[in-house]
């Protein structure tokens, strides 16, 4: 897909506070936002239909049995309408509005606290952005400003999930953590996905224990010193890369030069990145993980040609640039616990 951001109205469909966030998208507001400025100003206020599937033919059209689309109420019975994607009977639909309700009962009603929020994919997959009160301090002036991810998809495969994505003030890169599987992190659009919403709100006080786990990791990185060959270690950990072997395929050539290139960059960014030329950052393994996390979020992209920004986006929060950060964060942990062996 060319363009990932929803348009609706000639206007794209994400509003943001603040400075430009990384990713450049979006319309500026004056001020954080509630969730009910929040979803207007991200045009979100629009419902999510569930419609019969019909089937046609040369002899006519009948009804699908059990299986229905999911379509935008604001654009149904036009031609060109999407379709978001094909459910089952089962299937329950989570409108936006009660996306942010849900979110509201969890970062405080009528708060304004909304940083960003908008549509992905012509609207099917939509998120909404809340900042936490303080920061996770790593070491000085260094500071990670928390933030929660909500995320809803309405194709009929992307469940409800929540995200930790705290990010570091000095250059905004995203310092992204990967969640086990539980109903904190992921609900899916079942019959009794109300209920799991519920209880997932009485759990919801894994969220500041998990924040003071990652303020932890952050301050054991910026106290574990590198050398040049723990660095390589490290990157070759989060990007790892095919050993070359005789006839090769072009796939196998060209994904190793891929990792060893990301490698080069997110070393050069260890050392010259924002912010990791500084006193108790220089030569630590939190400058490596800023490295690799600045690489993702500003850099990664751009080298693909016909990325728009919206597409780095969905990747950098839902796809493969989520995965490369999870993996990075996951490896530095693992390197701070071999280092106590």
């Amino acid at each position: 897909m060319a363009h990932e951001l929803n348009v609706k109205n000639g206007k794209a469909s994400m509003f943001y506070w603040g400075d430009v966030p990384w990713h450049g998208l979006g319309t500026a507001l004056n001020g954080p936002a509630t969730s009910a400025e929040a979803i207007k100003a991200a045009q979100l206020d629009w419902k999510v239909l569930k419609v019969p599937l019909c089937a046609l033919d040369k002899t006519g059209s009948a009804k699908v049995p059990d299986y229905f689309a999911t379509v935008p109420e604001y654009a149904w019975g036009e031609q060109g309408c999407p379709v978001f994607g094909v459910v089952g009977r089962d299937y329950k639909l989570l409108q936006n509005t009660d996306a942010f309700r849900f979110f509201d009962s969890i970062v405080g009603m009528g708060a304004a606290i909304y940083h960003t929020a908008g549509a992905l994919r012509n609207g099917s997959r939509v998120w909404v952005l809340a900042k936490l009160p303080s920061c996770i301090r790593v070491v000085g002036d260094d500071l990670a400003e928390k933030y929660l991810l909500l995320s809803n998809g309405h194709d009929g495969h992307t469940a409800i999930r929540i995200k930790f994505t705290p990010v570091r003030v000095v250059c905004q890169n995203t310092l992204t953590r990967a969640l086990k599987a539980g109903p904190t992190a992921s609900i899916a659009h079942k019959p009794d996905m109300p209920r799991r919403l519920d209880k997932a709100k009485e759990t919801l006080g894994i969220i500041n224990a998990q924040f003071k786990t990652m303020e932890q990791d952050f301050q054991r990185m910026a106290r574990m010193t590198l050398t040049d060959e723990l660095l390589a270690s490290y990157l070759a950990a989060v990007f790892p890369a095919p050993p070359p072997t005789p006839g090769e395929s072009r796939m196998a050539e060209s994904l190793r030069e891929r990792a060893l290139f990301d490698r080069e960059q997110s070393a050069r960014l260890a050392v010259e990145g924002k912010g990791n030329d500084v006193k108790n950052v220089r030569n630590t393994l939190w400058a490596a993980y800023n490295g690799v996390t600045e690489y993702v979020d500003h850099l990664w992209g751009k080298f693909k040609p016909k990325t728009d920004r919206a597409r780095r986006l969905n990747s950098l929060w839902f796809g493969r640039g989520h995965q490369m950060k999870s993996r990075a964060y996951e490896q530095a942990v693992a390197m701070l616990d071999a280092s106590r062996n």
